[in-house]
């Protein structure tokens, strides 16, 4: 199957090609030209098959065989070797927990999928150089990213973040690896590390040096198992004989990649009624559904990190794959909260649920609530664990919040951080003169 640059349909590129590379060379975003749509029998059968088999059997179906079919079974059932549980709450509706992985973010599955895919192809291929990976995070996509690709051979990982705006937990996590990972602090915001990183694709110089790729939701490789949760949560809701005709997704949003990956689940035959889209101050898809107009702004901080973000890098894809902004606002409704509204939500949902939410999933459960209608079902998407927020969500509630053993592990460790200022030459200097590059092993 072929992927067409959303800058430019004309442009197309192999599945490989897409991975490896990240972004199109126009600086365009990979959609499949062709998404099959799965078969009703399999929609109703899904209930009866594990999370890893309906992940298995989705993925074949979505990439067409692109990747053999053996490879593909052990990427993907390693890449979701772990449950996510689909909680009733006492309003009668769900939270789908995708915190679940290694890092405890529901980023770990998508980076782990796209870990070993790249693995896959960087063994096809023992004539390539080095394969490095940057990643700009505002904390859960760095640590994702550097504990799926820890330690693999031929590849180095670049974390850039924004100096003061990672919590020690989360900076911990990628920052206390080493090896074949490297944590950048940048003297600026998270828009800023991701121009750094988009800037690095586009340098002709980096690219001829160095062999690049993206580890961002940009990457394609990220988006297609992301569709998995969609689907495993209506397969769990049709295993529990509940009725499913009106169903809906709240989604927190940031860069827009897990929203990319429920429209294409719905494109590929998932019966979602529609999808609420969630942000937090830094709302600048909430704006364009309001008005139709998509203009970035500076990024504002607030106590959900994750979704600090004011220039969603996958906003061409949800235009690509609805068409208009007509569309859009039939498929989607958006909401977005402050601070303040987040920190009652939270207070709410532990107060009347019994329930702890982190500041990401907490704007997607309030948002649920005012906007489902009478006869409707409703999953929110919790993305992170609250204990990767532990201070805050202490403050909040008043109350001590357990660090899990997968977090633990992580906060003893030594720092090993590389400091730099905000400027794209400084960045590439580092590149290219391997002041941050640790040599990789071959695969010889």
């Amino acid at each position: 199957m072929r992927y067409y640059s959303t800058s430019n349909p004309q442009h197309t590129a192999t599945l490989e090609q897409a991975v490896t590379t990240g972004l199109a060379p126009d600086g365009g975003l990979y959609l499949p030209e062709d998404l099959p749509r799965l078969p009703k029998a399999f929609l109703h059968n899904m209930s009866q098959m594990t999370m890893q088999e309906m992940a298995y059997a989705i993925a074949a179906y979505a990439l067409k065989g692109d990747v053999p079919t053996d490879v593909l079974h052990d990427i993907v059932f390693d890449a979701l070797d772990f449950e996510i549980p689909l909680v009733k709450t006492a309003k009668g509706n769900y939270i789908l927990e995708l915190f679940h992985g290694p890092t405890m973010a529901f980023k770990d599955v998508g980076t782990r999928f796209m870990a070993r895919l790249l693995k896959y192809y960087r063994m096809r291929h023992p004539e390539w150089r080095t394969l490095n990976v940057l990643v700009p995070t505002s904390g859960d996509t760095g640590s994702a990213v550097a504990n799926s690709f820890w330690k693999m051979p031929g590849v180095n990982v670049y974390v850039l973040y924004p100096r003061g705006a990672v919590g020690v937990i989360q900076r911990s996590q990628f920052a206390s690896l080493g090896g074949n990972v490297t944590a950048i602090e940048v003297n600026g915001s998270f828009d800023d590390c991701k121009t750094l990183v988009e800037r690095a694709f586009m340098d002709e110089d980096l690219n001829y040096n160095m062999r690049l790729t993206s580890a961002m939701s940009i990457n394609y490789a990220r988006i297609i198992p992301q569709m998995f949760y969609y689907f495993w949560a209506y397969a769990q809701l049709v295993k529990q004989q509940v009725k499913t005709d009106n169903l809906v997704f709240a989604v927190p949003c940031s860069n827009l990649g897990n929203l990319a990956s429920g429209l294409l689940a719905q494109q590929m035959g998932l019966p979602v009624k529609r999808f609420v889209s969630v942000e937090n101050q830094n709302n600048i898809f909430y704006n364009y559904v309001k008005t139709g107009v998509f203009t970035p702004k500076p990024t504002q901080y607030s106590i959900a990190p994750a979704l600090d973000a004011g220039c969603p890098n996958n906003f061409e894809r949800v235009l690509g794959l609805m068409g208009n902004h007509k569309n859009i606002c039939r498929n989607i409704h958006a909401y977005s909260y402050n601070d303040t509204q987040i920190i009652e939500t939270i207070k709410q949902a532990y107060r009347d649920d019994n329930y702890l939410l982190d500041p990401h999933s907490a704007v997607a459960y309030r948002a649920l609530q005012e906007d489902l209608q009478p006869g409707e079902i409703g999953v929110t998407l919790a993305t992170a664990h609250p204990a990767k927020l532990k201070t805050l969500m202490e403050r909040i509630i008043d109350e001590p919040v357990p660090l899990p053993d997968k977090l633990k592990k992580f906060v003893n460790g030594e720092m090993h951080i590389v400091k730099m200022p905000n400027g794209f030459t400084a960045f590439k200097r580092l590149l290219l003169e391997g002041h941050l590059a640790i040599p990789a092993q071959s695969f010889a």
